[in-house]
């Protein structure tokens, strides 16, 4: 699907601009609280799923084809997909500043295991 392998491609540009703006200041011990601190870990989780995620929706793109689903199933998949890989980094951002936020990962969460799913399904269907 042309929509997931054009947002996989920006995605996965946007995890090196966030890896690039966190970088420049990683050496500072404590910097967002330190380490292994709350906040400073859940920017890393969300710098870490642009990459991860541009990468699932890249497979999904050159997958899709080939799964066993119908267009209504794919169109389903593909926007699951692209709106787990929004709101995934978005929801880390949230919990990073205020940790009571917590519950919003269910968006991401059940967006992806739609998408995930139907692929899956589609596939051992096919």
């Amino acid at each position: 699907m042309p929509v997931n392998e054009t947002f996989g491609w920006i995605w996965m540009l946007a995890g090196v601009v966030t890896g690039l703006l966190m970088g420049l200041r990683f050496h500072e011990e404590s910097w967002l609280g330190g380490y292994t601190s709350h906040p400073r870990r859940l920017l890393r989780l969300g710098h870490i799923s642009f990459m991860g995620l541009g990468i699932l929706n890249l497979l999904f793109a050159m997958s899709a084809a080939r799964s066993g689903l119908g267009p209504g199933g794919l169109g389903i998949a593909s926007w699951a997909m692209v709106i787990g890989g929004i709101t995934m980094p978005a929801c880390c951002a949230l919990v990073a500043w205020r940790k009571s936020l917590h519950f919003v990962f269910a968006v991401p969460v059940a967006s992806l295991f739609v998408g995930v799913g139907l692929v899956a399904w589609g596939m051992v269907t096919r």
